[in-house]
């Protein structure tokens, strides 16, 4: 029988761990800080509001309709069943992020270990660039905290979905939001900390020429919320008649973008009081604020908090990521749970290691410059969640019947239900398509 959320606010807060993660804190800020600061969180916003609060719908619509893993719901979806392909992309997906997201939760599991002892606080500021290399490139260090994350994450998931995945964020979330409030509080007191407010919310028109923008707006928008990896599909499916599917789609959108804007003011207020670079890039949260972290007057207690919050907000997110794998292996391939999960778990560990060791450890894993883990994270993010994201589209405003698709979405034949489904027929497929091809140079 397949389980269900206990309560709505179970389920909320479950899929606000889906998308609160390293994509809301860890990527946000580097990409933001890469591609200009207030320009990208507009497009962002906009990328927000037209495309992913409508394709949110869509997947947890398909899910609760299908009540069961990824594959199975996409095939119902249609009656020759041909859209299962879609879900079986998704899962893909799913796990293929699962497999580096794991490496960098490791890392933050790691600096969040240190930061309570001594090692961290040892280190000249000038020297973290150095000291996060040297860790990075140590191949046993990196394989030891991939493979405790993955463990807890399976750990989480084999417990089920009630005494592990809803147990787990009913009390993680709203710790996580106090944390990242509080940090942001207190980078908005540090002297200087305007400029870093300025960055955020004070756009450099002349960036909105960039093309680039637009394909990394987009690609973070669908990485941060979860778009295309049959997350929300899964959980969908777990989901009762009883929740209205557009306020919920509407409140773990919301959750997740507040979060990631919260983040980024407990992040660049503080870059700037202190003069580091807002485009450091992805060593931004391990060497840019490590360095800011011993300037700060109360840093070896805000040190411990940044590192928890990456790595607990990390975990639930691979927690849902796993889930969705583990979901396709009980309901297709009739798999226990534990044993699923174990085996899976190992899977996507041993599919992890060139990403973990790709930054030093073994030097030939690079690739055009790149560590391998850069690569596969842009193509993911960049290419194949916007292209599973379109196809999505396509299928729920062409394929379905419409009525059907008003009626699983919780919306009828009003301006609202119109509105959403112009936004899925016309709208969301253009802007991903147009970017997609801008962004290979077509046009």
């Amino acid at each position: 029988m397949q389980e269900q959320w206990h309560s709505k606010l179970g389920f909320i807060l479950a899929t606000v761990g889906a998308a609160v993660g390293l994509g809301s804190i860890w990527r946000f800020a580097y990409v933001v800080g890469e591609n200009g600061g207030a320009a990208f969180l507009i497009v962002y916003m906009a990328m927000i509001l037209l495309i992913c609060i409508p394709l949110v719908i869509a997947e947890l619509a398909i899910g609760r309709r299908g009540a069961a893993d990824a594959v199975t719901a996409f095939e119902g979806a249609t009656p020759d069943g041909k859209w299962r392909l879609l879900g079986g992309l998704g899962v893909v997906a799913a796990g293929a992020i699962l497999t580096y997201y794991a490496v960098v939760a490791g890392w933050a599991a790691r600096y969040f270990a240190h930061a309570f002892g001594t090692e961290l606080w040892a280190v000249e500021s000038s020297a973290h660039g150095a000291y996060f290399s040297s860790f990075i490139a140590d191949g046993v260090s990196v394989v030891f905290w991939q493979g405790a994350m993955l463990a807890v994450t399976a750990a989480v998931v084999a417990s089920g979905v009630n005494s592990g995945i809803e147990r787990l964020n009913m009390w993680l979330m709203p710790l996580l939001g106090v944390i990242v409030v509080a940090l942001a509080l207190y980078a908005m007191t540090l002297p200087g900390s305007e400029r870093g407010v300025a960055f955020l919310f004070a756009p450099d028109w002349s960036a909105f020429a960039k093309p680039a923008l637009y394909l990394n707006a987009l690609g973070q928008a669908f990485f941060s919320i979860g778009i295309g990896m049959a997350v929300f599909v899964t959980y969908g499916s777990y989901l009762g008649a009883g929740t209205r599917i557009p306020a919920a789609a509407m409140i773990i959108v919301i959750i997740d973008t507040v979060f990631s804007v919260v983040a980024g003011l407990a992040v660049f207020p503080a870059v700037f009081a202190f003069g580091g670079d807002p485009a450091a890039g992805p060593g931004l949260a391990f060497v840019t604020f490590p360095q800011i972290l011993q300037q700060m007057p109360a840093g070896r207690l805000i040190g411990p908090l940044f590192f928890f919050l990456l790595s607990a907000a990390a975990l639930a997110s691979m927690v849902s990521l796993l889930e969705t794998c583990v979901a396709y292996a009980v309901h297709r391939r009739g798999a226990g749970r534990m044993r699923a999960t174990a085996v899976l778990t190992a899977v996507i560990f041993a599919l992890g290691l060139p990403s973990a060791l790709g930054h030093g450890a073994v030097p030939w894993l690079t690739r055009s410059g790149k560590p391998i883990l850069d690569l596969i994270d842009q193509g993911l993010s960049n290419f194949v969640l916007p292209v599973s994201g379109l196809l999505i589209a396509l299928l729920v405003g062409w394929r379905m019947e419409r009525r059907r698709a008003l009626a699983d979405a919780d919306l009828w034949n009003n301006a609202v239900g119109r509105t959403w489904l112009w936004l899925i027929r016309l709208l969301a497929p253009v802007m991903i398509a147009f970017i997609l091809v801008r962004s290979l140079g077509f046009i």
